[in-house]
């Protein structure tokens, strides 16, 4: 028989800018949480960064057992270093093996894309829906994948890798620029924050950022406008593509762009032209598109759940 299930799970969410750690009661409730900046270039002090913040978490628990699970801007590749992090002192690194020595005791790491999945799924804008797809539009674009309950990393630990796809059903006047994964057109190069903001520039000039294109078009601006209709065409051509893939019950989106509201009534409209099951035969599009529930704080929660389901105890 093993050994009884942890009642505690620390979650540390681990970015460019900051660290944030909490610790959740087996219901998910939060008993404790705390923030600090990220430090820079530095391996070693973002390692001793992580290790004090989750030996304060362990402290706010009493000392009950806890598991331990951190979400990365990146991933664990098979030899068990970093890969592709915008933190790029973690690159090359061995993390979870150095953590565990620091902590004494398994570690479970993931990328921050995993985490949203996993945090909406489990008690979130996915919760008891069988398959889960939950995408990040910010900064980056990612995504990952939970069924059942439970995350799908795949084989290659890239399940769910859906920004550096390249854009389906590309139209001639779209730009196939290049992307820091060395491949061109992907889907991060077409739905980001950033790039919304650069496809503005190149077809209306000025220099607004998306949070400001988004205000502009809610308030009437005709050019703004036209670049969110047509990001919001972009956007669903990506997701189509998904849905004719895995054909989730739920499509869940955080990040920034995330909560452009507009596009929850928009895209769905579009999907049936891309759909293989709508369209045509006149189905519609069953799959739901939401909001993330938990917003900037699914990461971090996600991290909490990479244990859940597992026997922990140790």
């Amino acid at each position: 028989m093993g050994a009884t299930a942890a009642p505690y799970a620390i979650g540390v969410d681990v970015g460019g800018t900051k660290i944030e750690a909490i610790v959740l009661d087996a219901g998910g409730a939060e008993r404790w949480r705390e923030r600090i900046a990220s430090p820079r270039d530095s391996y070693q002090a973002s390692l001793q960064a992580i290790a004090g913040i989750v030996e304060r978490a362990r402290a706010a628990a009493g000392g009950a057992r806890c598991t331990i699970g951190v979400g990365t801007p990146g991933n664990v590749t098979e030899r068990g270093v970093m890969k592709n992090c915008n933190s790029t002192q973690l690159n090359n690194r061995p993390l979870p093996h150095d953590l565990e020595q620091l902590l004494g005791q398994p570690v479970r790491v993931t990328n921050d894309a995993n985490c949203l999945a996993l945090s909406e799924a489990t008690d979130g804008a996915g919760a008891g829906a069988e398959v889960v797809f939950a995408g990040i539009l910010g900064t980056g674009v990612g995504a990952g994948i939970v069924v059942n309950g439970y995350l799908l990393n795949g084989l290659n630990g890239v399940a769910g890798e859906w920004g550096h796809n390249p854009l389906p059903w590309a139209r001639d006047d779209e730009p196939r620029h290049a992307c820091f994964c060395g491949q061109r057109g992907c889907i991060e190069t077409h739905l980001s924050g950033p790039w919304l903001a650069r496809d503005h520039a190149e077809r209306h000039g000025g220099t607004l950022q998306a949070p400001e294109i988004a205000a502009r078009a809610a308030a009437g601006d005709a050019a703004c406008h036209d670049t969110l209709a047509r990001w919001e065409d972009r956007l669903a051509r990506a997701l189509a593509h998904v849905i004719n893939i895995l054909d989730p019950h739920v499509i869940v989106l955080g990040g920034g762009l995330s909560r452009i509201e507009r596009l929850y009534a928009n895209v769905p409209k579009l999907l049936p032209h891309w759909v293989s099951a709508g369209g045509v035969r006149d189905e519609p599009v069953r799959t739901r598109l939401v909001a993330s529930v938990h917003g900037d704080s699914s990461g971090v929660r996600g991290a909490a759940w990479l244990w859940r389901g597992v026997d922990a105890g140790r």
